[in-house]
């Protein structure tokens, strides 16, 4: 099975954001950043980037220039990455710099969880209550207070979070594990980092909105998209679960219920995809693994912020997933077999 370059082959260079220190936090802030290991994540301005195209690398005339241009960051920050599984190839824009993780976190959440059942601590028909969030103002407290509520098997619990991007059922998973920071250590023990993940859904969905995501870096809860992609290229190769555990993983997300106007929205209808969507304030996201009508597989992760509005940014999504499908199908290298209908 072919293994994924550490550092992808970019064939699109940005300019990286320009970290200015944070400004003095107030107590309240202070208090939320001492709850969460006692640093406090580093916020800035950015600068917008003008991609520039560098040589191909097996891919196809044109098409660094073309992913540029659809990448813009003059509306809003863009990140973009991509690589065939077989390969290597790969192209990213602004691939280096943070976004908001928002619900493409899932992935990593629901694979944390994975590697419980692996190791004998879980079973996917263990059953743990739903986290249901109780009402309170923004900031008010470190974590935002939850209840417990229906109880569901694992099993349940993981189709929700992934197929239906359901909040409660994903905290369920976190709660069951000890929390974000046992997503935490599995990312490290993975050797995946540019990933962090500091809140629970409820706490994330609670105080959203204080940071403006096209223009300001929020290292919490953050991704870089070179990070997601090489997250995703892992767990579709099998690297960190098991053959059953990775099956339940793909399998959700190939069912995926969300995101109709995203990545999926201008590809062909032979085109299979198994994606992961996120949304925050000023932000929507989608990741995933998509065949090709060609059988080149491709880990693709899109981060929008801005375009003016929520349907803008699907737009940008759409337009960005359907450059790289048609990009990667016109790359001659020999393709890798998905193993399966997806």
């Amino acid at each position: 099975m072919t293994s994924i370059p550490k550092h992808f082959l970019c064939a699109v260079a940005a300019v990286g954001a320009l970290i200015a220190p944070p400004a003095a936090a107030d107590q309240l802030e202070q208090a939320f950043d001492r709850a969460f290991g006692g640093v406090q994540p580093r916020s800035a301005p950015i600068a917008a980037p003008t991609p520039s195209a560098l040589p191909s690398h097996g891919l196809p005339a044109g098409f660094e220039t073309r992913l540029a241009n659809l990448a813009n960051a003059s509306m809003g920050r863009i990140g973009v990455a991509a690589v065939d599984l077989s390969s290597g190839h790969g192209i990213s824009v602004m691939g280096d710099q943070p976004f908001p993780l928002a619900s493409t976190g899932k992935v990593a959440i629901v694979a944390t969880f994975l590697e419980g059942v692996d190791q004998g601590r879980f079973r996917l028909t263990d059953r743990f209550p739903m986290m249901m969030p109780v009402p309170s103002r923004k900031f008010s407290s470190a974590t935002a207070p939850v209840r417990p509520g229906m109880m569901l098997s694992a099993d349940e619990l993981i189709n929700l979070a992934l197929t239906r991007s359901d909040n409660h059922a994903t905290d369920a998973l976190l709660a069951a594990m000890g929390g974000p920071q046992a997503v935490t250590r599995w990312l490290h023990h993975a050797g995946v980092s540019g990933i962090r993940i500091d809140r629970d859904i409820a706490t994330l969905v609670r105080d959203d909105g204080k940071i403006n995501p096209a223009t300001t870096i929020d290292l919490r809860d953050s991704t870089t998209t070179q990070a997601m992609a090489t997250l995703l290229a892992g767990l579709y190769q099998g690297q960190w679960l098991s053959p059953s555990s990775r099956e339940v993983l793909l399998s959700a997300m190939r069912r995926c219920q969300t995101g109709v106007r995203r990545m999926k929205a201008l590809l062909p209808e032979q085109a299979m995809i198994g994606h992961k969507t996120g949304t925050l304030a000023n932000t929507s996201s989608d990741v995933g693994i998509i065949r090709n009508a060609d059988g080149h597989t491709i880990a693709v992760a899109i981060y929008v912020t801005g375009q003016g509005s929520k349907p803008g940014r699907e737009q940008r999504i759409a337009t960005i997933a359907r450059a790289i499908y048609e990009g990667y199908q016109a790359d001659p290298a020999t393709s890798l077999s998905m193993g399966g209908s997806h």
